[in-house]
């Protein structure tokens, strides 16, 4: 599985119909559109070995979106702090004119996300969120994000009544009448939804099969934050096919990762402008390198040569984190076990991971 993360990571960086880009988050991007990668489930959990994971923080997620949640809270009171910017940005104009953060100018935060004083107040935001239960049910929430979408998806049926559907249970039902079918499908992409949500859904849907006993899965993603996103949403997904084989009685076998835009963030400014000016002269030695000095040297080249990152954007050039993790050998894969019950009554204490010996943590931040 690392073999393979990696291999399509340098793919990014040097494939000729890879290409640099604005972003929709306003930072430029290396992009690649179209890819799949199939990792065999029973050679352990496909978590990353050439950077440390947080493996309770995926856990975590994975829960609350398996349980149908939307609000921050839960995640919050478990120092998970991946979605705390859409939900800050989510609720931020309703929050000032509800006078609770009267002061905040929203038309200059959204120009300047990176300023100091924005974090304080979203570091703020998110505190009351995890203290306050009646703040938490009024400013928490993210609209209809994945855990809606999973377990509610709402629609209108043919007598004008609004229904929901559980599309989780649909799917695990699906799966015990016809094993083999072609319909056990989830999907997070509600058009009609889309608009109303924090973040729309990056990994879209998911398909299940069986065969012989054993459970496959395909997910597609339309979206790929290859450094820090993707990593996530292997090793999750690959819970996910464990906990619903287990469900089903059946052997989890294999994940297929198919990508639509998979990227690297390139920084802002001065900096994105030399990742641009520099694509093919950095496409040309990677395609040489195969040794990590030749990898770590390369880092060397782009530290020394790109102008700085802004003080208040540094960590947003995912570049060189990828390349220095291509500098690093893989290690075995960990190993995963969970309490055999419904998967609503799941918690963080019935997943044991052994085996877990990964590479130092890259530290690079997120694109919100």
């Amino acid at each position: 599985m690392v073999q393979q993360y990696l291999e399509h990571s340098k793919r990014i960086l040097t494939d000729k119909r890879s290409n640099f880009k604005g972003g929709s988050k306003g930072m430029a991007l290396i992009s690649l559109f179209g890819h799949q990668n199939e990792y065999d489930l029973r050679d352990g959990l496909p978590l990353l070995t050439t950077k440390k994971l947080p493996f309770k923080g995926i856990v975590h997620e994975l829960l609350w979106f398996i349980k149908g949640e939307t609000n921050l809270r839960y995640l919050a009171e478990n120092n998970v702090h991946i979605w705390d910017g859409n939900a800050f940005d989510h609720n931020i104009e309703g929050m000032v004119k509800a006078g609770i953060f009267p002061s905040v100018d929203v038309d200059r935060y959204k120009t300047d996300k990176s300023s100091s004083e924005w974090k304080g107040v979203q570091d703020e935001y998110v505190q009351k969120v995890k203290e306050d239960t009646e703040f938490a049910a009024r400013w928490g929430d993210l609209g209809p994000v994945y855990g809606s979408q999973w377990r509610k998806w709402r629609f209108t049926d043919e007598h004008g009544n609004e229904t929901q559907i559980d599309q989780l249970e649909r799917m695990l039902e699906g799966l015990a009448k016809n094993p083999g079918g072609k319909g056990n499908i989830v999907t997070a992409w509600n058009p009609g939804e889309v608009p109303h949500m924090a973040l729309r859904p990056c990994h879209v849907m998911y398909q299940v099969t069986s065969s012989e006993g054993n459970l496959e899965m395909q997910m597609y993603q339309r979206s790929c934050d290859q450094f820090l996103g993707v990593p996530f949403n292997i090793a999750s997904y690959a819970m996910l096919a464990q906990i619903i084989a287990q469900q089903a009685g059946l052997v989890p076998k294999t994940l297929i990762h198919a990508f639509g835009d998979s990227h690297f963030y390139a920084g802002d400014g001065e900096r994105a402008v030399w990742h641009g000016k520099n694509l093919s002269q950095l496409r040309n030695l990677l395609g040489k390198a195969s040794s990590p000095s030749d990898y770590l040297g390369i880092v060397d080249w782009i530290n020394t040569t790109a102008p700085k990152e802004r003080e208040e954007m540094v960590g947003q050039d995912h570049v060189t984190a990828i390349i220095e993790q291509l500098a690093r050998e893989p290690r075995e894969l960990p190993r995963l076990q969970i309490a055999d019950k419904h998967y609503s009554k799941l918690t963080i204490d019935d997943f044991t991971l052994t085996g877990y010996n990964p590479h130092n943590t890259i530290k690079r931040k997120m694109a919100v």
